[in-house]
């Protein structure tokens, strides 16, 4: 049957039975693993797993270990079962697998790349593919073309290992832009470089040829992160690992504590312990119209306006650049094709560029707004103008919502800055009625309820007071590990050595901390004034009863979790038995923290009734202009920007 057929292209799954479900991913199996072309993305294959999963989840298709036919010289037991791993779609299920398998907040997971090639393990002499899990495929002929990556290690292949058989990016570049493959023509990417040589059984032609392929270790880069930090530090990371020199078509979460995760054993088809998230069908190419610099509170941060693309159903105008050197390090000029992508629930942003025709400079030399000469520090460019009014702007803001007055946006302390002169916390501290009635928006009521905030704000934690100091890498949760040890007067009169020696502080962060410490003095002391800090040296968050929320409620989940640790709670992210309260937006709901929670007889109360309860601050302004925004995005509009 034809390729072109709609039923094997154009089609609906969850409409569709299960034979059809059956029919369609056998051949597509059949072109993607037999005869390495495929003719739909990986989401849309997805979808079809996805459905016939729904339907039955114990068919053979939906636990089936999938290899790429090679052309080896026998078959290879594996000592150790290497199996496929569980997928997620999204954050939210990553974090749903991890609350089942995790014993408390502190569990510590281990992020590697999912690298998108041919799996492999090589021990005793033996190069072999993983098969279908328990036996691969011997492919030790092919050694000669293979280079070992692994930890503190680049050469040949000689020491066990279990990795991914890839071309690297840089490789592909370079190598293969001059490599024929067999029958004559180019390869059109890297996986089909991969597979195309692996077919063959006659490896001479490609060593003529100086082919070059590389195996990556799976444990060579991991990062370490706590199970309550993962949602916070997810889009760093996984911006972070996108600019590795690999191909991926994901990421693998697992538990750091191997024997344990061992201990939880395997299914069928995945061990327990690990899940692999898809960056599966969330890639489009789109022309890149401009670069519109956004401020923030330490850096001038690039954001792509591109040519509007769907991904998963969702219209995407803009995308993040990250920051100067990824634009730098991909050469990205406006007029190039970009490759955007959108990862579960981060940001979109441009994964890589094709030089356009009529190419334009994305990097900009003076500040947007006061014309200062940008500097460089590191990655990022900033504007080193202490007056400059957009970065007073961000500065504020960020000082503000860490000092705990949540609901005050950026709309309105633009404002206070244009209209009332207000440069600083002290300035919003001091704000009376009389003051804020002169702002467009505001009347006696919305007036009246701004001040309660700001009040209730002047109770703060001393970790909230060094997080509004803006100190680059300091935010609220590494301020709260420095100040578990030492008071804020305390933390003022140490060395930089001895900045250093705090735990997860290093130099950078120490002179960092040292020099704003300093020059912020005679802020430090005005806001000091201001309000009544609550020490935590010596206090432990493992000690805070903790508390998760659950459900889709009317503000971001960080508002409640700000009210939460401003009356004692520690915000988590899972349901566990240290869990004290599970704020629902709906109690009557059917769900997996509530189901979890109902278990284990913690007490779950509604969002109405956590409100009125006492466990928060009055309401906020109303009416409050907000700044307009890409829903597509999360990246504001027309505020802080500026086009190039």
């Amino acid at each position: 049957m034809s390729s072109n057929d709609d039923f094997f292209i154009n089609f609906d799954a969850k409409t569709l039975s299960e034979a059809d479900l059956v029919q369609l991913i056998e051949y597509h199996n059949r072109c993607y693993w037999e005869k390495g072309e495929q003719e739909i993305s990986d989401e849309r294959y997805d979808e079809l797993l996805r459905a016939l999963e729904k339907i039955n989840p114990e068919h053979p298709l939906v636990l089936a270990v999938h290899a790429p036919v090679v052309a080896g010289t026998g078959k290879v037991t594996h000592v150790r079962p290497m199996l496929s791993l569980n997928k997620a779609y999204s954050l939210e299920e990553v974090l749903e697998w991890a609350g089942k398998y995790i014993r408390n907040e502190d569990e510590l997971l281990l992020i590697q790349p999912k690298y998108d090639g041919i799996s492999a393990n090589f021990g005793n002499g033996t190069l072999a593919t993983r098969g279908d899990g328990e036996t691969g495929e011997n492919i030790s002929d092919k050694i000669p073309l293979i280079e070992l990556e692994t930890t503190n290690y680049k050469g040949a292949l000689n020491r066990p290992v279990r990795g991914e058989i890839v071309i690297r990016d840089d490789d592909f570049k370079t190598i293969y832009s001059h490599i024929v493959r067999k029958g004559g023509g180019a390869y059109k990417n890297s996986r089909n470089a991969v597979a195309g040589i692996m077919g063959l059984k006659d490896i001479s032609d490609m060593l003529r040829q100086r082919a070059k392929l590389t195996l990556v270790d799976y444990e060579m880069i991991s990062y370490s992160i706590l199970f309550k930090q993962l949602r916070a530090e997810w889009p760093r990371i996984v911006a972070e690992i996108e600019t590795l020199p690999y191909p991926m078509d994901g990421i693998v979460i697992k538990l750091a504590d191997a024997a344990y995760s061992d201990s939880l054993g395997n299914t069928a088809h995945h061990p327990r312990g690990q899940i692999a998230f898809k960056f599966s069908g969330i890639r489009r190419e789109s022309p890149l119209l401009n670069v519109q610099w956004s401020f923030g509170k330490n850096c001038l941060t690039p954001v792509a306006e591109i040519e509007p693309v769907d991904i998963g159903g969702i219209t995407i105008r803009h995308a993040s650049l990250h920051n100067a050197q990824n634009i730098i390090d991909r050469d990205i000029h406006i007029g190039d094709t970009v490759t955007v992508e959108r990862a579960g629930d981060v940001i979109p942003y441009i994964v890589s560029a094709r030089p356009g025709d009529n190419r334009k400079v994305a990097m900009i030399e003076r500040c947007p707004c006061c014309d200062t000469v940008l500097q460089r520090s590191g990655p990022e460019l900033c504007c080193p103008n202490p007056d400059c009014f957009e970065t007073r702007v961000q500065r504020l803001c960020a000082s503000v919502k860490n000092i705990g007055i949540e609901r005050l946006g950026e709309p309105n302390i633009r404002r206070m800055m244009q209209v009332l002169g207000v440069r600083t916390l002290k300035d919003i501290f001091n704000l009376s009625m009389i003051d804020i009635l002169k702002l467009e928006g505001f009347k006696e009521k919305s007036a009246s309820n701004l001040l309660r905030e700001i009040a209730a704000a002047r109770s703060v934690n001393d970790f909230q007071v060094l997080a509004a100091l803006n100190i680059p890498n300091i935010g609220v949760n590494v301020a709260k590990a420095i100040l578990a040890g030492y008071t804020i007067l305390e933390l003022s009169g140490l060395s930089i050595e001895k900045l250093s020696e705090i735990n997860g502080i290093g130099p950078e962060r120490a002179g960092a901390i040292f020099r704003e410490l300093a020059a912020q003095q005679d802020f430090l002391n005005e806001l000091l004034e201001c309000v009544e800090v609550k020490q935590t040296k010596g206090v432990s968050s493992a000690n805070l009863p903790k508390i998760c929320f659950t459900g889709k409620m009317p503000e971001q989940r960080s508002y409640y979790e700000e009210l939460a640790r401003q009356k004692g709670f520690e915000p988590v992210d899972a349901v566990t038995q240290e869990l004290s309260l599970l704020v629902a937006a709906d109690v009557s709901a059917a769900g997996g923290k509530l189901d979890k929670a109902r278990k284990a007889d913690i007490q779950i109360i509604s969002l109405d009734d956590w409100l009125k309860s006492g466990n928060t601050v009055p309401a906020a302004p109303e009416p409050e202009p907000v700044a307009t925004e890409d829903s597509s995005t999360g990246i504001p509009k027309e505020q802080g920007f500026f086009n190039f």
